[in-house]
């Protein structure tokens, strides 16, 4: 990508409503309502993975008592995110932690770009949320790689997405921020 050339993947975006219901603006508008309404410790911001995390134990257990939020929707990619987070998704709140897991459906877009997306988000919450710490779980696209054991392609690529992330990351920066990858289905 040129310099002079946009992300695409960090252009903020509302998602398209393919059913014709008004779900994802509903689901949005929700969180919105959500943000003035409760007192989060922890905010989970995503797509898909984010959203199904409330359907087990582990989030009943570890995250409820938190009064986490859970702002997953599916089919998520970078740029609905950051338009969601631009759109009222980070007022009202002042959470401790914030929990970023997207770039799962972002198909059309290079690592370099999926990178962009996710730092623009990042750069967001830092810029409306400079009290919380932001950590960043690796993007489960890569999943399938892994159950077909295809880990070098699977690690290559990761690898690749997290060094971009972290060479244009400050080490005052790298302190605040925190990217995990976890590794599913093996």
């Amino acid at each position: 990508m040129s310099q002079g050339d946009a992300n695409p993947a960090a252009i903020p975006h509302a998602a398209e409503d393919v059913q014709g219901d008004d779900r994802w603006m509903s689901q949005h508008n929700r969180f919105v309502l959500d943000c003035k309404d409760k007192e989060p410790e922890v905010l989970f911001v995503g797509d898909s993975m984010v959203q199904l995390m409330q359907q087990y134990e582990i989030w009943r257990e570890l995250f409820s008592p938190l009064h986490a939020l859970n702002f997953g929707i599916g089919g998520d990619t970078t740029r609905h995110v950051l338009w969601r987070l631009k759109n009222g998704e980070l007022e009202n709140i002042k959470p401790k932690v914030i929990v970023v897991w997207v770039g799962t459906n972002n198909h059309e877009n290079t690592a370099e770009e999926v990178a962009g997306g996710i730092e623009a988000i990042v750069q967001l919450i830092n810029t409306r949320q400079p009290q919380a710490k932001i950590i960043v779980l690796d993007t489960m696209e890569y999943c399938a790689a892994i159950r077909k054991k295809d880990l070098l392609s699977f690690e290559n690529t990761w690898s690749d997405l997290e060094s971009i992330i972290r060479s244009e990351t400050s080490q005052a920066k790298k302190d605040k921020y925190l990217m995990i990858s976890l590794i599913c289905g093996i």
